[in-house]
């Protein structure tokens, strides 16, 4: 397996009169090449379950195996070399004081010894153009332009190509189009399925919207009170609609959603 988690345990506030089990034994192996989907109720666990494996926090119990490294005790900055991450809200995928192409060149040497060489390069300029000219966007004719300026959506594109830009090993998508209207979140979620089949990335995808978690990916996870409660891939995912995939959540778990506005369909 390229990924593997055993046994993950995450308290919040332990010992205290907030505290959270947020994650309980939550064992998972990803394959090279999956597309996870990962839904569920408002804390279920799912954002966590993408912050524990980025390294945000270590686990109170279990271990996380990445490519046969233990990265259990590994702090954030190390794990980024190997991870790429879009977040829900724009604003933090970049830097926005910064132009684009000062983001698009700290996102290429990420994991790396940067020094004192120059910032950006023309090769570096040639391939920001590449990349930035598959969105369709015009930023690759925005090269100087503080990223402050950009639209929720264009910063949102732009941070998917970042997160890709030097390929990661694991590719996390928490709620990425959430934050957007509806044209524009399609379009990420175009520009998602293109970057992720044409670069055949590993990738984990919290999402609140069924029909997407169907749609997309070869393999669906369902959480609920930081438990995987579902695991669903191939042909079983393929033939599933939303009423087949609530009708087996209910079986699971009879106390789900009673007071709970959760998954949008």
């Amino acid at each position: 397996m390229m990924l593997s988690l055993k046994n993950i345990v995450k308290y919040f506030h332990r010992g205290s009169v907030n505290e959270v089990l947020a994650l309980q034994n939550v064992c998972l192996d990803v394959r090279r090449g999956d597309f996870i989907c990962i839904i569920g109720s408002n804390g279920a666990g799912k954002s966590t379950l993408l912050n524990g494996l980025a390294g945000c926090f270590f686990p109170d119990q279990g271990t996380i195996v990445l490519d046969e490294r233990d990265i259990t005790g590994w702090p954030e900055y190390k794990r980024a070399k190997f991870i790429g991450r879009v977040f829900q809200d724009p604003l933090l995928g970049t830097c926005a004081t910064m132009s684009i192409e000062q983001n698009l060149a700290l996102a290429l040497r990420r994991g790396r010894f940067r020094g004192l060489s120059a910032g950006v390069r023309r090769l570096d300029r040639d391939l920001f153009r590449e990349k930035l000219r598959m969105l369709d966007l015009g930023l690759e004719d925005r090269f100087q332009d503080a990223v402050g300026l950009l639209s929720g959506g264009q910063r949102q594109a732009l941070t998917m190509v970042m997160a890709t830009l030097v390929r990661p090993d694991i590719l996390l998508l928490d709620e990425h189009t959430a934050a957007l209207d509806p044209k524009t979140g399609r379009q990420i979620l175009d520009l998602t399925e293109r970057l992720v089949e044409g670069m055949e990335l590993t990738t984990l995808m919290v999402t609140h919207n069924m029909h997407q978690a169907l749609r997309m990916g070869n393999r669906l996870i369902m959480m609920h009170r930081g438990e995987i409660i579902l695991d669903i891939t191939g042909e079983e995912k393929s033939r599933l609609q939303v009423d087949d995939l609530l009708a087996r959540f209910y079986s699971l778990k009879q106390d789900a959603f009673a007071s709970d506005k959760m998954l949008l369909v």
